[in-house]
């Protein structure tokens, strides 16, 4: 039977599990893969913790994926918590409750080891060249780092995520005019602290929020996006109300309320960096996780 390993990631938008089968290829078959849309990343924008109620869900959201891990017969089971997490007041109360009350140990990880697992994860599908940009936004932040081959030269974490944006903006939808123009003048400044690759540099993004635009312009799984591509969809769902954008670009709802911010942050991405394009990868920091433990294993 094919070895099985199991990375659940407590992110800021969903709290996704991914049960993985090694294969002779090395690479990964996905057994299990679902996810539970929190919100976190906004919600702690708003209050500053994960407040209790929002927290019981977290736990039985954790609970659920345990016995999921348990009955696939994974060798081992790795939880981290990123960005909403990592600000959220109560962390430490929260992981340790966790770890009493559920039998998981929570690794809070850094905005640095979540762009090296990224790195990892999206190697397969994505040769990384010698002057790469690597961008994965999720719901808290933005992780990016530019990259020669597999190494990480310069790495920063950007607090432009899309539910972090949503709350601390109060986004709604549609969005008026001044919405969008306060959105794009608040994201801007952030990307000029990141370093420009040499010319010729490539941009991969990775995560939920890619991939959700991805899906959004290219039903047929077209992984290029064009900055017209971008521009349109930006400008477009930010007329729309959630039901018209669900029917129109045929993702779910919780997607859809994320298609304008995360339109957003790439849309300035690609004006900084002066590129007409990105790459979405289909994988990412879960993939990385289970391919670590897998080279761990194999280490023994």
């Amino acid at each position: 039977m094919p070895r099985r390993f199991a990375a659940a990631d407590i992110g800021s938008n969903t709290v996704h599990l991914l049960v993985g089968e090694i294969t002779n290829r090395g690479t990964i078959r996905r057994v299990v893969n679902v996810s539970e849309w929190l919100s976190l990343g906004e919600i702690v924008s708003k209050t500053g913790t994960i407040p209790s109620l929002d927290a019981t869900k977290l736990f039985e959201t954790l609970r659920r994926y345990k016995r999921i891990a348990d009955d696939a017969g994974v060798e081992r089971f790795y939880v981290f918590a990123t960005e909403a997490m990592r600000v959220a007041e109560n962390h430490d109360k929260l992981i340790t409750e966790i770890r009493k009350e559920i039998g998981i140990k929570v690794d809070l990880i850094t905005s640095s080891r979540e762009a090296e697992l990224s790195l990892l994860g999206i190697g397969l599908d994505t040769h990384v060249h010698d002057n790469t940009v690597l961008v994965e936004v999720g719901g808290g932040s933005a992780q990016v780092a530019l990259c020669q081959g597999k190494n990480i030269v310069e790495q920063a974490s950007l607090p432009i995520g899309t539910g972090r944006l949503i709350g601390e903006h109060g986004l709604r939808q549609p969005a008026p005019q001044d919405h969008l123009t306060a959105l794009r003048s608040a994201v801007q400044p952030h990307w000029q602290q990141c370093a420009k690759p040499k010319q010729g540099g490539v941009i991969v993004a990775s995560g939920g929020v890619a991939r959700g635009i991805m899906r959004a312009l290219h039903p047929d799984g077209e992984r290029m996006i064009q900055f017209f591509e971008l521009e349109y969809l930006m400008r477009s769902v930010a007329g729309l109300p959630i039901d018209e954008i669900v029917r129109r670009f045929r993702v779910k709802e919780k997607r859809a309320g994320s298609l304008l911010p995360g339109s957003v942050v790439f849309y300035e991405m690609l004006e900084h960096y002066q590129q007409k394009q990105f790459l979405v990868s289909e994988f990412g920091v879960r993939e990385g996780a289970i391919l670590e433990m897998t080279m761990a294993e194999v280490a023994k």
